[in-house]
């Protein structure tokens, strides 16, 4: 027997990253599997006239709630929510799971034990299938189409590995990466980290904090005040993922802690089973500008998540490839809507009450501008429009102002939207209209992209063009894209379709396959489609010029 695995888990205080615990915290409950080779097969005594009794001390096995068929991008075989690709711990439930109450009855809990001893229990165990039927429920529904017994006989592989070792010993840690006490009370931090004590209370597990306030200061927060005042869009939750969660605190967790794998409440997946991450070591990435394309390796894969429209890959884009390997993502295979549900059955309505953070962490609900302003001198300028040169107003900082924002501008009742801003002279061009040309480009080139599983990927090496998607927001629909590699590990993106508000400073997240490739920066953008059509219009407009042998000419 291999002792318990230890796996620390990143709290923010929010309902995300506290299912995240429960769910590894069950995991750990769980340990206690049934001995006996046969035991998966085993009828519990007295229901439907077993015939092979359990071993004294093991709970009859039955299918855990939250367990349901479904393929996962990347893993061509069935797959459990909780359990790992493959490795399913109970049968596919019928129509009518999860009963009420028992959403994560796990094989060996007690809660198991009793369900299966009592009568009310939900279900009746049915000797033909070896499975749990739900109150009310038929053979039929059991072997209807979608609902077939998986593993009419189990998985005995899955539950001998199961006895291998003791399960997970989780420990919670939460992070405090911003002084509030220079804000005045405004952040919400010191509440945030009771609501994270609270959560380890309700689970029973340890509870640590740690302050990252100066590295969060120096790696991120001023790279975001460079980044503006050079008129920049920034991204502080890539760079922070990078600096402080997958650094700083991934650092704490494994040589302070003695942590064998990190865990997040991220919506995202990886490569790597669960029981393959604690058999991951620190690999030294080489030093060189590309990896040695001949080199023995095992990537590890930084793969989209179950719920499409919750997937936070897009923060991990910038993540080391070491801090992946033995990072544990236990809402990969969840909705959010599922989550809720969970975290409503297991007592954390504390968490579940609070409003999602929207927006920068560190801003609140200030206003940006006033924010901004704080610790950036202002620069007075003025709004010009982009078709006639005409002043509409005057503004306080050109680095205020984003591509693609709207410009408040006193006295006029039509929306005027950010299209270009001049440095030299700190105005800010706009344009009328939401779809206005000027917003619109297919062309931009990056910073050195940080490639999570492969640096570059092969297909970019061998023919120096590529065939993906990218994204450059949150939840924006993935726009098809042509990769172009520089010698210098830069690439130029040609987008098929040109995209509304590109901006520097923003990073672009690839994809390809359900796998997120990685990012680079956003330092160049070509013309807009505006630009374009006014030099094509300049072009025609021209005339041409007298030739001293015009010699012959086609026919119009």
């Amino acid at each position: 027997m291999l002792a318990a695995r230890h796996v620390v888990c990143a709290l923010s205080g929010g309902v995300d990253s506290a299912v995240a615990a429960l769910l590894l915290r069950r995991r750990g409950e769980a340990a206690v599997r049934p001995a006996a080779r046969d035991a998966w097969d085993s009828e519990p005594a007295g229901v439907s006239g077993g015939r092979r009794p359990l071993r004294a001390g093991t709970a009859p096995i039955r299918p855990h709630a939250a367990c349901w068929p479904r393929r996962r991008a990347g893993f061509p075989r069935r797959a459990c929510v909780l359990c790992r690709p493959g490795k399913c711990l109970g049968p596919r439930e019928g129509r009518g799971w999860p009963p009420p109450g028992r959403a994560f009855a796990r094989p060996g809990s007690d809660a198991l034990a009793r369900s299966a001893a009592s009568p009310s229990g939900a279900g009746a165990w049915n000797a033909e299938v070896r499975a749990w039927l739900p109150d009310g429920g038929t053979l039929g529904d059991w072997k209807a189409p979608g609902w077939k017994a998986q593993h009419p006989r189990g998985p005995r592989a899955v539950v001998a590995f199961s006895n291998l070792h003791e399960g997970y010993q989780v420990t919670g840690v939460f992070m405090k990466n911003w002084d509030s006490l220079d804000e005045h009370g405004v952040c919400t931090a010191d509440r945030d980290c009771e609501d994270a004590y609270k959560v380890c209370q309700i689970l029973d597990i340890p509870f640590h904090q740690v302050s990252y306030v100066k590295e969060y200061w120096n790696d991120v927060f001023s790279d975001f005040l460079n980044e503006y005042e050079r008129g920049r869009t920034p991204n502080p939750d890539i760079v922070c993922n990078k600096h402080i969660k997958f650094s700083c605190f991934y650092h704490y967790a494994v040589d302070n802690l003695g942590a064998d794998a990190v865990a997040t409440g991220h919506y995202a997946r990886t490569s790597l089973e669960d029981e393959e991450v604690f058999q991951q070591k620190h690999i030294k990435r080489p030093e060189g500008l590309f990896r040695n394309r001949f080199e023995v390796r095992n990537p590890v894969k930084l793969l989209q998540a179950a719920d499409s429209f919750k997937d936070q890959t897009f923060f991990l884009s910038q993540v080391s490839q070491d801090a992946l390997r033995r990072t544990i993502f236990p809402l990969g295979g969840l909705t959010k809507d599922f989550v809720k549900k969970i975290a409503a059955e297991n007592r954390l309505h504390h968490v579940l009450q609070k409003k999602e953070s929207m927006g920068i962490c560190f801003v609140g609900k200030r206003n940006f501008e006033h924010f901004i302003l704080q610790y950036l001198q202002p620069r007075p300028g003025r709004f010009i429009s982009i078709e006639d040169n005409t002043v509409l107003g005057t503004h306080k900082g050109w680095f205020l102002y984003t591509l693609g924002q709207r410009a408040k501008i006193s006295g006029l009742r039509e929306p005027w939207y950010v299209v270009e801003k001049d440095a030299a002279k700190g105005d800010v061009l706009v344009a009328p209209g939401t779809d206005h040309p000027a917003l619109y480009r297919d062309l931009l080139r990056t910073s050195r992209v940080h490639w999570i599983a492969e640096e570059p990927p092969a297909a970019l090496v061998r023919d120096k063009m590529m065939e993906c998607h990218f994204r450059f927001r949150h939840q924006m629909a993935l726009v098809p894209c042509v990769l172009t590699l520089n010698q210098d590990g830069t690439v130029w993106v040609t987008a098929v379709k040109a995209v509304r508000a590109l901006a520097l400073g923003q990073f672009a997240v690839f994809y390809k396959g359900g796998e997120c490739l990685g990012s680079g920066k956003i330092l160049r953008l070509g013309p807009s489609a505006y630009t374009l059509q006014k030099g094509k219009s300049r072009a025609r407009a021209s005339p041409e010029g007298p030739s001293e042998d015009p010699g012959p000419r086609p026919a119009p």
